[in-house]
């Protein structure tokens, strides 16, 4: 295990350096926005071009690693992800903004595929959780201050800009100097929105919601913060409070989630949602003892919603299927986070401050509703047919998608080394797994059959 943490110190101080540099522009751009007097909407159509960004990112961030390899891609996607962040007090535009948000969004999609691939080949089976666990306590840690940072800067000022953009600079020292190996070329899988639906359809839609409330939650609350009359030093620990609430709940709801129906977990954390967002908007928090105490309860039961619906996933797909399943989660989540931050826009330029918690009132009632009703047409799983849930399931990006249809009528898809000049020397072929005819259908009708899903072997 030592010599596993030595092996990845300079990849997991680079993942600090970067995520700090990230958390503080989370919290940094919509409070320099609304300063420099951008409507909600366009705050909103910002904080929205950055999913926008993460989801290009997971369909074309693959091809840039698999020409370039891990290293020579980490330094590319953080110089321009480094160049972004010191971008926006130069062309003051919200139209500049949200192409620059949509280049930090792809930048950062590339990063976690890097950092995780990387983490997943350095560890063995039997570490593989720690390293993941440690790898996601850094990255939340460093998110959260970041965050808080901003209260030691003035958001007038340049500084705060230089300092995210030198950080996240900074970031591509360790892992440029790293005597590590780097991993074998990424693995390519197929989005298959139907087979992910058919598979488990509560964690497919239900991530869809969560999306939506978590978009919106993480990007916004700077803003609602702000606009409710915190200080910009109090609207930073706003923000990163509903962070560390999540970080509180992860694992004890997760752990629950193994004992019992994850389904019901979903509900419960979605009704307990509903409530804390109602009480927000209906008494509208004004001291900040109160908001700080609002926003850790927001997150406690907010931020495991991801990681549950994941290993809610994992439960009905094939353990050769997980890297597909994720990608999938991913990208459904990636497209209600687009949503998220636009509708809220909307709401509370309408409603004030606390539209954002009516968005996020609405979007549970969504999730919640729909999750009863596949409760009242799947049977549970017993515990045994459960997979236990991991902290890793909490990470950003676990798997890679290929904006590509592969060739599946075929035993093989070789990628041709010249290709990819960093691997002249691997050529990986595909092998697909027939789908189980035997497989029995849900009861209301959808197929939990295996999918084709593409694994990597050495020819």
């Amino acid at each position: 295990m030592t010599h596993t943490l030595s092996s990845v110190s300079a990849l997991l101080l680079s993942v600090a350096l970067f995520i700090f540099g990230h958390g503080l522009q989370t919290t940094l751009l919509p409070l320099a926005a609304d300063r420099f007097y951008f409507t909600d909407l366009e705050i909103g159509a910002m904080s929205s071009a950055y999913f926008v960004g993460m989801v290009v990112g997971c369909l074309g961030a693959p091809l840039v690693i698999m020409r370039a390899g891990h290293i020579r891609a980490f330094a590319a996607l953080v110089s321009l992800m480094s160049a972004a962040a010191i971008m926006h007090p130069v062309i003051v535009d919200p139209y500049v903004w949200f192409v620059i948000r949509m280049i930090s969004g792809f930048c950062l999609a590339g990063f976690y595929m890097i950092v995780e691939s990387w983490l997943n080949e350095s560890a063995t089976n039997e570490n593989r959780g720690t390293v993941m666990s440690i790898y996601i306590v850094i990255l939340f840690a460093a998110l959260m201050m970041g965050q808080i940072s901003i209260a030691t800067m003035s958001i007038s000022s340049f500084i705060p800009f230089v300092i995210a953009s030198v950080t996240v600079s900074i970031a591509v020292i360790p892992v440029s100097l790293t005597t590590s190996t780097q991993p074998a070329p990424i693995t390519l899988v197929r989005f298959r929105p139907k087979q992910l639906y058919q598979n488990s359809p509560a964690a497919f839609v239900g991530v869809l919601f969560i999306g939506v409330t978590q978009g919106a939650l993480l990007t916004l609350s700077p803003l609602y913060g702000s606009q409710i009359g915190l200080s910009t030093n109090q609207s930073a620990f706003y923000a990163a409070a509903i962070v560390g609430g999540g970080v509180l709940a992860q694992w004890p709801v997760g752990r629950l989630s193994d004992r019992m129906d994850r389904r019901v977990v979903l509900v419960g954390l979605g009704i307990a949602t509903i409530a804390a967002a109602l009480a927000i908007v209906v008494f509208s928090p004004n001291t900040f003892l109160v908001a700080i105490g609002s926003a850790v309860l927001i997150g406690m039961f907010t931020q495991p919603l991801y990681a549950i619906s994941v290993a809610h996933a994992f439960d009905h797909a094939p353990s050769e299927a997980f890297v597909e399943t994720s990608s999938g989660m991913l990208l459904s989540f990636g497209i209600g986070s687009i949503a998220g931050p636009l509708l809220a826009s909307i709401i509370m330029g309408q409603l004030g401050p606390s539209g954002l918690f009516v968005m996020v009132v609405v979007a549970n009632i969504a999730m919640v509703g729909f999750i009863l009703t596949r409760i009242l047409f799947r049977q549970a799983l017993t515990a045994e047919e459960k997979t236990d849930f991991e902290y890793a399931s909490t990470a950003q990006v676990g798997s890679v998608i290929s904006p590509e249809p592969l060739d599946w009528e075929t035993e093989e898809y070789v990628i041709p080394p010249e290709e990819f000049p960093a691997y002249e020397d691997d050529i990986y072929n595909f092998e697909t797994s027939e789908d189980d005819d035997g497989a029995e259908a849900d009861q209301d009708g959808s197929d939990d059959s295996n999918k084709d899903v593409a694994t990597p072997h050495k020819t």
